[in-house]
């Protein structure tokens, strides 16, 4: 039975004062601030005037996001990770509250390979959308960015609008956003400007069933039970949809990433990594490198330290897969063997399966 095994970053059987902290101040220790449901999850809101056991534990609060970090299918297994923040949080600044995540961040910068000393941005949730005519077909391209990496300096604004358009229109912008724009002897120069190559890193977590509200299997449902201490069931993991969301990016984004002569990393927890190579022809051991390649996907684990946790577990344990897009070779493995079938059913399959029912219609040709 799916049962929450993380909430507000703590293991739900860990009760030392920093989990009961974070727990009344429905804080998210990844963030180092306020839980913010994991960025997709605003449905989740729970309402505490309608409990008044549940609103003695948050006293400062009126509603909070259900702060469920992870949900374990079955006792004994690993847990699944369903929150990005439980990922990875690559904060513009470090925060102070946030020291749980130092091994991904550290492995995360040193695959984008940026030279030391190099003084990168981070932008999140960045959207480009835009539409180009190619060849006379109209093409659109429309995808958000967990992630932009890039390296940032001082720049001359008037260089910067030769390639990307007005000098005003630019200056306005960046004054906007906050950027510090200095005049010096006639020119304008903008602080910690984006410049150089631009890497993606994209967090991809598992998705949830939906749960059953009858059965009190909702994530709210279940996020308030688990925190009464009551008896409660978690939703399950939706596998095929995280497998297909996924798929249906990870070719697109990685070709970005190399049209900008970056990297794009794809954040991934070993349990999405075995369901991918069950369900797909793409064998991720085959995969295995200490480099990054056109593809990457950098897969975390808990390890054993889910069985007997005492604090917020720190995903220390991982593994790279890398490698091309595509290959020039049929036989030689590449990750668009993501979208081939894993086996191929015979046709005696397909008529045993037949014969479990009747056919809804009949033609004569």
């Amino acid at each position: 039975m799916p049962k929450i095994f993380e909430v507000f970053g703590y293991p739900l059987s860990v009760q030392n004062p920093d989990a009961i902290k974070a727990r009344q101040n429905a804080l998210c220790p990844f963030m180092g601030s306020d839980c913010d449901g994991g960025g997709n999850r605003y449905l989740s809101q729970v309402d505490l005037t309608k409990n008044s056991q549940l609103q003695s534990i948050f006293p400062k609060h009126t509603k909070v996001p259900a702060g469920v970090c992870s949900i374990q299918l079955k006792d004994n297994e690993s847990p699944w990770i369903v929150c990005p923040r439980r990922l990875l949080v690559l904060g513009r600044e470090k925060a102070i509250g946030r020291a749980h995540q130092t091994d991904a961040e550290n492995e995360v910068i040193r695959l984008l390979g940026y030279p030391k000393g190099t003084k990168l941005g981070v932008w999140s949730e960045v959207k480009l959308k835009f539409d180009e005519k190619v060849d006379g077909i109209s093409k659109s391209f429309d995808y958000t960015f967990d992630y932009i990496v890039m390296p940032i300096g001082k720049v001359k604004l008037a260089d910067l609008a030769k390639s990307v358009g007005s000098l005003d229109v630019l200056k306005s912008k960046f004054e906007n956003a906050g950027y510090t724009i200095a005049l010096r002897d006639g020119e304008y120069f903008v602080e910690d400007c984006p410049m150089g190559i631009p890497s993606i890193v994209e967090i991809m977590t598992s998705s949830t069933s939906g749960g059953n509200k009858t059965k009190r299997t909702t994530i709210p449902q279940s996020f308030e039970d688990a925190l009464l201490g009551k008896k409660h069931e978690a939703p399950s993991i939706n596998k095929r949809q995280v497998w297909a969301r996924m798929v249906s990016q990870l070719i697109v984004k990685s070709e970005v990433g190399i049209h900008w002569g970056g990297k794009t990393l794809w954040l991934i927890q070993d349990n999405l990594a075995k369901y991918i190579s069950e369900s797909t022809a793409l064998d991720l051991q085959k995969f295995l490198s200490t480099n990054a390649s056109e593809v990457n996907m950098l897969s975390f684990s808990y390890g054993s330290q889910y069985k007997n946790p005492s604090d917020v577990i720190n995903l220390h344990d991982h593994e790279l897969y890398a490698g091309n897009i595509s290959s020039s070779v049929a036989t030689k493995p590449s990750f668009q063997d993501m979208i081939r079938a894993p086996i191929k059913p015979d046709v005696k399959r397909l008529v045993a399966r037949l014969a479990e029912s009747k056919p809804v219609n009949q033609f004569i040709v």
